[in-house]
C-alpha cells in the first residue's frame, strides 16, 4: 500500500527562480550598473509605492518554518543537503537580519525613498532593484568594493538621493533575505520530494514491513504532472541494482524522462549541479549577511555619496565628526524636498555661498567671517534663511508654526507662561469667590498661589516644547588624533587644600581626568586655595601645599611632558588675603577668582596671587586657548574632552565678542555640558535615589532635550564646562566688583553666551544626605538674591533677566505653597479641600508628567512586560519625589526664607559675608545622623508646622482632615529626613558551605591547569579559545580580547590561590602583554579574533 505525505503549505504555490543571472566580473559589473542606470525611470513625486516589509515578513515565516522542518529532519537522522546544513547552522544570522531589516526600514523612511515606475519591481524602491541586481549578477556574494564600484558606476549616469544610498545597506539585506527563501523552499520542496520517492521505492520492494505493491498501482498517481528532478533523482538511485520485479518501474521512469527530454544520467547530473549551486548561494547568502552586519555603513556611505563629495569641497567638512556632517546632510534633504531643487544642486548652493562670503571676507581671522566661510552656516545657521531663498525653499506648515514660534521665542515662551499660570489660578480662585471669599481675599490667595502656579505652568510649557523641538546638538570637530597644538586647552579643577587626605583624593582625581583623556596637546591642573583661617598663615598650611606639590610632581615624572615639552600636570595655589566684607583670610573671590587669575596668568599677568613653586610661577604653555572647569567631585568620562574641544572649536560655535555691549551675541564664549548623577553606590541613600533621577546611567545615551537650548539658542551655565580663555575674559573682566557675587556661574554665562552640549555626559554624584542637599540649596539661594542688583539695575537680554528671575521665582515656591496650604486651611469649606487639592496637584503633577509621557514605547523589541516594569519604577520613583517634597515643604520654607531675608539684609544693610561658602565634603563632615542632630537643624520647618497646627485648631478645626496627614509629616520630617539620609543597609549574604567552597576551588583549579596547560612559548603567551578532546584532541589556536581578560585574570588569581609563584606570575604577565602590545589594532582597539 503506498503512503501519503502531505505536502507543506507553500508546497502548494509554484516555486520562485532563485535570484541568480550571469556572473558579471566587476568591469562588466560596472557596465551593467551604468546601462540600469540609464533604463530606470522612477514615479514623480514620492509615494508609498508597493510596501517592502510584507514579503519580509513572510520570508521569515517561510524560513523559520523550513529551519523548524530542517531541525526536524536533523532530530530524525535523515540526510540533509549541504544547503540545508547552512541554512539551520547559521540561522542566528538570519534571525539578526530579519530584525536589522524591521529597525532600519521604518514607514517615514521608505515613504521617501523614489520608486521604480516600470519593470517586474515597478512600485519597489529604485534601491531596492539595484540591490536586486547586485545580487543577482554576483550569485549573492557581497564584496564591499565590488558593490562601492557598483554603485559609483550607477551614479555616474543617475545619482542617488542621500536616503536612498542609506537605503543601500537594508535592502540589501531585503534582497539577501528573498533569495534565501527562494532557496529554502527549493530545500524543503526537495526534501518531501525525495521523501516521497523513498515512499514510492519502500513500497515497490517491499521494505517496512509492507507486502510489494505492484508497479502499476503504485506508479498510477505520478501519471498526470511532470516528474520533479529531485523526486527523480532519488528514484533512480533508490532502485537501480535492484531486483528485476522493479524493472518496470525502472522502465517507466525512463519513458516518463524521454517525455520530459532527458535521462536518468542526465537528470542526476543536472539535480547534483542544482545541488552545487544552491550550497554555493546559500553559502553566499549567510556570508553576506554576517559580513554586511560588520561592515561600517557609515564609511560606505561617505565613499560613495557625491553629496559628501561636494561638501568637501568646504575644507572644515572633512574635519567634523560624523554626527555633524549628517546633520548637514539631513538638512540638505529637507531643503530638497521643499523645493526644486535636487540634493546635488543643495549642497553646491550651499558651497558656493560659503565660498563667495570667503572672497568678500578677504581672508581675515574675524571668527564672524570664519563663521560665514563654513557651509554649515548656510545649512543649519543664520545664513540659512538666505539659502532657502536662493532655492526657492518652502517649509511644511507645521515647520513654519514652529520657526515663527522660536523667532518669537522670548514673548512667546514668557507670554505662554503667563497665560498657561493665569488659567491654572484662575480654576481655585473661581471656587473661592463662588464660596464667597472677598477681593482683598481673592488678591491676597492670587499672589500666594501664583509661584505654585507658574510652577505647574512652566513644568508643562517646557515638556512641551521639548516634545515639538528635536534637541539642539551643536556641531563639532572630529578632533581624530586628539586635541591639536593651536588648539591647546587646560582642563583645570579648582578646589580647597583642607588636610592631606583631601589633597590625595584631588591628586588621584587629576591623573584619572588624564587617563581617561590621555590624546592631544592637553595640561591637567589644580587651583587650590587654603580655607579661610583667621590669619594669613595657619599651622598645617606648608605640610599640606608640600603634599599637593609632590602629587604633582609624581604625575609629571610617571605620565611624561605634555606635547610642547612643558610639564603635563600644574598646581596653582593662592595666597590667603583679607576679607573686609567677610573678616576672614581667605583666597580672593573664590572659585571666581581663581578662574580670573588663572586667565590672566594665561595671558602672561605676573601680578596674580598664586604662589610660585620653588621661587618661581609654574612655567605654563603659551596660547592655551581653552580651559575646562570641573568641580572636585566632577568625573570626566573617556573622550570627553576632544568632544567638548571639538565643539567649541567649530566654525558655527566660535564666540564673537561684540565690544560694544561688551557681550559674546554670536557663538559661544562657554559650553555646558550635561551633569548626570551616578548611580549611587554602597555608601548611597535613598535620598541619593532619589535625588538620582530616573534614568541612571546610559553608555549610548545620545543628545537630550534643554529648553533654553533648543528654543533659545543658548543655554545656561552651572559651573562645569569650557570656555574661551579670551572671550571669557573679555565678556566678564571688571565687570563685577568685588565681594558681589556668590553664585556666579549664571551670570558669566549671559554675557559669555553660554552653550549646552547634550549629547555630552559629566558624572557628578548627587548629595547622599538631606543636610548637605538643604545646605546646599541654601547657598544657592543666597547667590541667587544677590544678583538682583543685576536684575533691576543692568542692562541684560531678556531671556537672561527671565532666568535670574525664574531662580527668584523658585526660591519662593516652598513659601508660597506652605502659605496658601495654611491660609486655605483656615478658610471655611470647601476651601481646605480646594487648596489642599491644588498644592498637591502643583506639587505632583510636574513630576508625573514625563511618567505619563513615557507610557507609550518608544522602541522596538521592548516586551511590554519589561516596559510596565520600567513604568512602574518611573511611577514609584515620581511618587516618592512627590512624598518627599511633600514632607520637606515646611522645613523648605523655612530654608528658602531664610536665605531670602538674609541675602536681603548682607546685600542692602550689613554687606557682610556675602561669600560665605563651605564645600559639600566639609558640610558632609560637619553633619551627623543622630535624631537631636537633625531636628535642631530642621528645627525652624518643625516650628512652622506648630504654627500652622495653631492657626488650624484656633481658627478653623473643620480643617483637620485635609491638614492632620501634612501637619504629622512635617513634625515628622526631620526624622524622616535622617531615614532617608542613612546608607543603604548591607546586603545580606550566606555564608558558603564547605561542600560548595570545594567544588568552586575545584572549578577555579580546573579552569587555571587549562591556561598552565595551553598558554606558553608556542601560542605566543596567548591563551587558545578552546580545547577539543572529542573525536580527537584538537587546540583552537586563535584568541580573543575575552580570552586575554580571562587569563590574566586567571594569572593574578592563581597567585592568590598559591598555585602560581609570583615571579612565575610575573614573568607570564609580562609575555602576554609583550605579545598583546604588537598585536594589530583598529583605532587603538583589539579586533575580535586573532588566529
Amino acid at each position: 500500500m503506498l503512503s501519503v505525505h502531505p505536502p507543506l503549505e507553500f508546497a502548494l504555490e509554484p516555486p520562485e527562480e532563485p535570484i541568480r543571472a550571469e556572473l558579471f566580473g566587476i568591469e562588466r559589473l560596472e557596465q551593467h550598473a551604468e546601462s540600469l542606470a540609464a533604463a530606470q525611470r522612477v514615479m514623480s513625486g514620492s509615494g508609498r509605492g508597493r510596501p517592502l516589509l510584507p514579503r519580509v515578513q513572510d520570508n521569515g515565516r517561510v524560513l523559520r518554518e523550513a529551519y523548524r522542518l530542517t531541525a526536524k529532519a536533523i532530530r530524525e537522522e535523515r540526510a540533509i543537503t549541504p544547503a540545508a546544513e547552512w541554512l539551520v547552522d547559521n540561522f542566528h544570522v538570519v534571525d539578526e537580519q530579519l530584525r536589522e531589516i524591521r529597525d532600519d526600514l521604518p514607514p517615514g523612511f521608505y515613504r521617501e525613498l523614489p520608486k521604480l515606475a516600470e519593470g517586474p519591481l515597478a512600485g519597489y524602491p529604485r534601491v531596492y532593484g539595484i540591490a536586486w541586481a547586485f545580487v543577482a549578477h554576483t550569485d549573492s556574494r557581497f564584496d564591499p568594493e565590488t558593490l562601492r564600484r557598483f554603485v559609483q558606476a550607477y551614479q555616474r549616469v543617475q545619482p542617488l538621493t542621500i536616503g536612498e544610498l542609506w537605503a543601500v545597506a537594508v535592502t540589501l539585506r531585503v534582497v539577501l533575505v528573498e533569495n534565501l527563501r527562494r532557496q529554502a523552499e527549493a530545500i524543503v520542496r526537495g526534501r518531501a520530494a525525495r521523501q516521497e520517492a523513498d515512499a514510492l521505492a519502500d513500497d515497490l520492494l517491499g521494505l517496512g514491513g509492507r507486502p510489494v505493491t505492484p508497479a502499476a498501482t503504485a506508479l498510477r498517481r505520478f501519471e498526470d504532472a511532470p516528474l520533479v528532478t529531485a523526486f527523480a533523482v532519488q528514484l533512480v538511485q533508490r532502485l537501480r541494482d535492484q531486483d528485476p520485479a522493479v524493472t518496470p518501474a525502472l522502465l517507466w521512469l525512463d519513458q516518463r524522462l524521454a517525455a520530459q527530454g532527458t535521462t536518468s544520467d542526465g537528470i542526476v547530473r543536472v539535480e547534483h549541479q542544482r545541488q552545487a549551486a544552491m550550497n554555493v548561494t546559500v553559502r553566499n547568502v549567510i556570508i553576506s549577511m554576517g559580513l554586511a552586519s560588520t561592515l561600517d555603513w557609515a564609511e560606505f556611505f561617505e565613499s560613495v555619496s557625491l553629496i559628501d563629495a561636494a561638501l568637501r569641497a568646504d575644507t572644515t567638512y572633512v574635519a567634523m565628526d560624523f554626527v555633524t556632517r549628517d546633520r548637514y546632510r539631513h538638512a540638505i534633504e529637507e531643503l530638497a524636498r521643499g523645493s526644486a531643487r535636487s540634493e546635488l544642486d543643495v549642497a553646491r548652493e550651499a558651497v558656493l555661498q560659503a565660498k563667495r562670503a570667503g572672497v568678500g571676507a578677504g581672508g581675515t581671522d574675524d571668527p564672524h567671517d570664519a563663521r560665514r566661510d563654513d557651509s554649515g552656516y548656510y545649512l543649519i545657521g543664520n545664513g540659512r534663511r538666505s539659502l532657502e531663498v536662493a532655492l526657492g525653499f518652502r517649509a511644511p506648515a507645521m515647520r513654519r508654526l514652529l520657526r515663527a514660534y522660536v523667532a518669537a521665542a522670548t514673548p512667546g515662551y514668557l507670554g505662554t507662561i503667563a497665560l498657561l499660570s493665569g488659567f491654572i489660578l484662575a480654576l481655585p480662585l473661581l471656587a473661592a469667590a463662588v464660596s464667597g471669599i472677598g477681593s482683598a481675599g481673592l488678591l491676597l490667595l492670587g499672589l500666594l498661589v501664583l509661584v505654585p502656579a507658574s510652577d505647574l505652568a512652566i513644568a508643562l510649557l517646557n515638556r512641551s516644547v521639548t516634545a515639538l523641538l528635536p534637541p539642539r546638538v551643536l556641531p563639532r570637530l572630529g578632533l581624530r588624533d586628539g586635541v591639536p597644538s593651536h588648539l591647546r586647552t587646560m582642563v583645570v579643577v579648582p578646589a580647597l587644600l583642607t588636610d592631606r587626605v583631601e589633597v590625595d583624593e584631588l591628586i588621584e582625581r587629576l591623573e584619572v581626568h588624564y587617563l581617561a583623556n590621555p590624546d592631544g596637546d592637553l595640561r591637567f591642573a589644580i587651583l587650590s586655595d587654603w580655607t579661610d583661617a583667621p590669619a594669613e598663615s595657619v599651622p598645617g598650611d606648608e605640610e599640606t601645599l608640600a603634599r599637593a606639590r609632590e602629587g604633582i610632581g609624581r604625575l609629571n615624572s610617571r605620565h611624561g611632558p605634555a606635547p610642547g615639552g612643558d610639564a603635563r600636570f600644574f598646581l596653582f595655589h593662592r595666597r590667603r588675603l583679607w576679607n573686609e566684607s567677610d573678616q576672614t583670610w581667605m583666597g580672593w573671590e573664590r572659585k571666581r577668582g581663581k578662574l580670573h587669575e588663572l586667565n590672566r596668568r594665561l595671558r602672561g599677568a605676573t601680578d596674580t596671587t598664586f604662589l610660585p613653586a620653588g621661587g618661581a610661577a609654574p612655567a605654563v604653555a603659551a596660547d592655551v586657548r581653552y580651559v575646562i572647569t570641573l568641580d572636585s567631585d566632577t568625573r570626566l568620562p573617556r573622550g570627553a574632552v576632544n568632544r567638548l574641544v571639538g565643539t567649541m572649536a567649530h566654525p558655527l560655535n566660535r564666540p564673537r565678542f561684540d565690544p560694544k555691549t561688551r557681550r559674546v551675541v554670536e557663538g559661544y564664549g562657554v559650553l555646558q555640558p550635561r551633569v548626570t548623577p551616578p548611580l549611587p553606590g554602597r555608601a548611597g541613600s535613598f535620598f541619593q535615589r532619589l535625588s538620582s533621577g530616573p534614568s541612571g546611567i546610559d553608555p549610548y545615551a545620545a543628545a537630550v532635550s534643554d529648553v533654553y537650548q533648543d528654543l533659545f539658542g543658548e543655554g545656561s551655565y552651572t559651573g562645569k564646562g569650557i570656555y574661551d580663555v579670551d572671550a571669557f575674559e573679555a565678556a566678564l573682566a571688571g565687570r563685577v566688583p568685588e565681594n558681589a557675587l556668590l553664585s556666579h556661574d549664571l551670570f558669566e554665562g549671559l554675557f559669555a553666551r553660554a552653550g549646552v552640549v547634550t549629547d555630552v555626559e559629566l558624572f557628578e554624584n548627587a548629595p547622599s544626605h538631606y543636610g548637605v542637599a538643604a545646605a546646599r540649596q541654601h547657598r544657592w539661594a543666597r547667590g541667587d538674591w544677590q544678583l538682583l542688583p543685576w536684575i533691576v539695575a543692568h542692562p541684560l537680554p531678556a531671556i537672561g533677566r527671565w532666568k535670574m528671575v525664574d531662580n527668584l521665582r523658585r526660591t519662593v515656591s516652598a513659601p508660597a505653597a506652605f502659605l496658601t496650604l495654611v491660609v486655605g486651611w483656615a478658610l471655611p469649606a470647601p476651601a481646605p479641600l480646594v487648596w489642599t487639592g491644588f498644592i498637591l496637584t502643583t506639587i505632583a503633577l510636574p513630576a508625573l508628567v514625563p511618567v505619563l509621557t513615557g507610557l507609550i514605547p518608544r522602541s522596538h523589541g521592548i516586551s511590554k512586560r519589561s516596559h510596565a516594569r520600567a513604568v512602574g519604577r518611573d511611577l514609584g520613583l515620581a511618587a516618592s519625589q512627590t512624598a518627599l517634597t511633600i514632607t520637606m515643604l515646611a522645613h523648605q520654607a523655612w530654608l528658602m526664607s531664610d536665605a531670602i531675608v538674609r541675602t536681603l539684609v548682607r546685600v542692602y544693610v550689613t554687606h557682610r559675608k556675602l561669600l560665605e561658602w563651605v564645600t559639600a565634603a566639609q558640610a558632609k563632615a560637619g553633619l551627623r545622623l543622630d535624631l537631636r542632630g537633625f531636628y535642631r537643624r530642621m528645627g525652624g520647618g518643625v516650628a512652622l508646622a506648630a504654627a500652622a497646627t495653631a492657626v488650624v485648631g484656633w481658627w478653623r478645626p473643620a480643617a483637620w482632615p485635609a491638614a492632620l496627614p501634612f501637619l504629622l509629616l512635617w513634625a515628622a520630617s526631620p526624622a524622616l529626613a535622617r531615614w532617608i539620609s542613612l546608607p543603604w543597609p548591607a546586603a545580606r549574604t550566606t555564608p558558603l558551605t564547605s561542600g560548595d567552597a570545594r567544588a568552586l576551588r575545584l572549578i577555579a583549579r580546573r579552569t587555571w591547569r587549562f591556561f598552565a596547560t595551553f598558554v606558553g612559548p608556542g601560542e605566543h603567551a596567548l591563551p587558545p579559545d578552546n580545547f577539543q578532546e572529542e573525536p580527537n584532541p584538537v587546540v583552537a589556536h586563535r584568541t580573543s580580547p575575552t580570552n586575554l581578560g580571562l587569563y590574566l585574570l586567571s594569572t593574578m588569581a592563581a597567585r592568590d590561590f598559591g598555585w602560581l609563584g609570583t615571579l612565575d606570575a610575573v614573568e607570564r604577565l609580562e609575555a602576554t602583554h609583550a605579545t598583546m602590545s604588537v598585536l594589530e589594532r583598529f583605532r587603538g582597539h583589539f579586533y575580535n579574533w586573532y588566529d
